[in-house]
């Protein structure tokens, strides 16, 4: 079976000229072709007949197929579905902001983590991604905007918090961002590609070695054992206080930062005893926190506060002089929302409206 080229890091690509008696042209070339131009169609162009013929003999160029687009009616969030080679399916987000994009990735098909407050976990994990459906995700969902919206294929952020667990799936997301931050290729920077985890400590010790300068979000969501527990079950194995400690340890570069996410439950743990606790544990610390209010998805048993409560929440973490943003909510009418990634078709049937959906 043929290789994906979209598995191949710069360096990788380098190696394969090499040893194959290339010319050293090809991987700017190919890089060139496939990720600053964002072909999709094999490149014949400055390179020679006899190169051209290695790679269709030996690499695979196809990308994920678009298998659904659905469209936010209110905000012009677009959430894609992707079908796989092997017909599991994932599910991607373009999220505008001033027609500008951020796309949110997903590193796996499910998650193992059965977070309580999302829906993705109710999946379970059926595989990770390979580097080449992570790469084309970004591929296809530039191309889309291409066609799509033409003048706004402008994505200048990477966010790894579509399905899935990244950190759990760690060598395929760390040859992602160096295809995404090379030079040759799409040329995202470091500040602009941002990695979250649930608290998964075996990704985290290999962080500051392997994936330098890139930044990391932690989902808190809360400072309390036992809730933590209820909402995010790894916490029983990996507690936070020692996820923390390691988070602490990550020498961080210029304009480098963590970011704390939490979510915000009605009625368990939006008090001001909850900001309180927060507030003192990431007091002194490089922080942020991002407040994001909960989003529901079918079947959920938790609901969201009401404005007044994500307020009073945000000023008592005020007062501890942390950085704090209550992030807007964007694409919940198609669940592409914070925690509504579910690519089951059965439940998707059941939840979208169908004057939403692209085939």
């Amino acid at each position: 079976m043929k290789q994906s080229f979209y598995d191949l890091s710069y360096s990788d690509l380098e190696a394969v000229a090499s040893e194959n008696d290339l010319s050293p042209s090809v991987p700017a070339v190919l890089f060139n072709w496939h990720y600053k131009k964002k072909e999709i169609n094999r490149c014949r162009n400055k390179i020679s007949k006899s190169s051209s013929a290695f790679f269709d003999a030996h690499f695979d160029f196809s990308l994920p197929e678009i298998d659904t687009v659905y469209q936010s009616n209110k905000d012009r969030t677009v959430k894609f579905l992707f079908k796989l080679k092997d017909q599991y399916k994932v599910e991607t987000v373009l999220i505008p902001f001033n027609n500008k994009y951020s796309i949110c990735l997903s590193s796996q098909v499910g998650c193992a983590m059965n977070c309580s407050f999302c829906f993705t976990g109710e999946q379970g994990l059926k595989r990770n991604l390979a580097t080449n459906e992570i790469i084309g995700q970004f591929l296809q969902a530039w191309r889309w905007l291409a066609t799509n919206r033409p003048g706004e294929e402008r994505i200048l952020n990477i966010v790894f918090m579509g399905q899935g667990e990244p950190l759990h799936n760690f060598d395929a997301v760390k040859k992602a961002c160096e295809i995404f931050l090379s030079q040759y290729g799409t040329s995202i920077g470091t500040q602009k590609i941002t990695i979250s985890t649930a608290g998964y400590i075996p990704g985290l010790k290999r962080w500051s070695q392997e994936i330098p300068g890139v930044n990391l979000a932690l989902s808190l969501h809360s400072p309390y054992t036992e809730k933590r527990n209820e909402l995010i079950p790894l916490n029983k194995k990996y507690p936070l206080a020692e996820v923390v400690s390691y988070i602490d340890q990550i020498p961080l570069q210029k304009k480098q930062f963590i970011t704390y996410e939490y979510i915000l439950i009605k009625g368990f743990n939006d008090t001001a005893d909850d900001a309180n606790k927060l507030g003192k544990m990431l007091a002194g610390k490089s922080a942020y926190i991002n407040l994001i209010p909960f989003n529901e998805f079918p079947g959920s048993r938790y609901t969201c506060p009401d404005a007044a409560a994500i307020e009073n929440f945000k000023a008592v973490l005020d007062t501890y002089k942390i950085p704090t943003l209550i992030r807007g909510t964007k694409g919940d009418d198609v669940l592409a929302a914070c925690g509504q990634l579910n690519s089951n078709q059965q439940i998707r049937k059941q939840s979208l409206n169908p004057a939403e959906i692209i085939p």
